[in-house]
């Protein structure tokens, strides 16, 4: 994956997958249209941004601590998250515009008010929040990409796991779900290669979820096919 992180131009980059699944339903259409442009933390055509001017997180937020979601799925997590955590900022990113159009939604009928949603790529994010803004990230169920010759596209990896760590601030947590085996094992391998902490003291400690995890409708679907989730902890040193 080629990329570039200078202000000055727009970085190229491959991105893996469609971009949009199956057709949206018209409430769905509604709340993009009506929604998405009042709860970006940016433009909503990144592309059109080329400068990368660097995000005014207190504008966004005040003075909470800003959380990051990378790929939020259908945003069950997130919003949880942010009923949760009033005293909270949420940064939610997400390339799939169906599971945008499913988190805006969500975010209609709960009714808060702490998140922001980048319809896109993480990458663009990172290109744009300070250094050491960020208090959270949480990466959960990411596209395992089991292929072997694939697994370079994974999110653990030095071209997502430098920026991540640039922008988390010294004793940020990291949390990280998978059902995939081989994921976890990249992911011990290579994140603590990056400045972070694995906090497991005992085997319960990636077995059970956190105090505060909702299940998603992809835990679920692992659990139906057998599959067994690992819940890993990180610190950021």
């Amino acid at each position: 994956m080629g990329t570039s992180n200078h202000h000055s131009g727009a970085p190229w980059r491959n991105f893996y997958g469609r971009i949009k699944g199956k057709g949206l339903r018209p409430s769905q259409e509604a709340y993009l249209n009506e929604d998405l442009a009042k709860l970006s933390p940016g433009p909503v055509d990144w592309d059109a941004n080329p400068d990368r001017t660097p995000l005014d997180l207190p504008a966004l937020f005040g003075d909470r601590p800003v959380w990051l979601e990378i790929g939020f799925g259908g945003g069950e997590h997130m919003v949880h998250q942010a009923q949760l955590n009033p005293q909270a900022g949420i940064i939610g990113c997400e390339p799939y515009i169906n599971g945008v159009a499913m988190l805006l939604g969500k975010i209609r009928q709960a009714g808060v008010e702490n998140l922001r949603v980048h319809p896109g790529d993480v990458r663009d994010m990172f290109d744009v929040l300070p250094a050491g803004s960020i208090d959270r990230a949480f990466l959960l169920y990411p596209d395992p990409w089991p292929k072997k010759r694939h697994h370079r596209r994974r999110f653990v990896t030095p071209e997502h796991l430098e920026p991540l760590a640039r922008v988390l601030k010294p004793g940020a947590i990291f949390r990280v779900a998978t059902d995939i085996p081989d994921y976890v094992r990249q992911t011990l391998e290579q994140v603590p290669r990056h400045g972070f902490e694995w906090l497991a003291e005992g085997p319960q400690d990636w077995r059970q979820p956190w105090d505060d995890w909702i299940s998603t409708r992809y835990e679920q679907k692992a659990l139906r096919e057998g599959r067994t989730p690992h819940y890993l902890t990180f610190r950021h040193t």
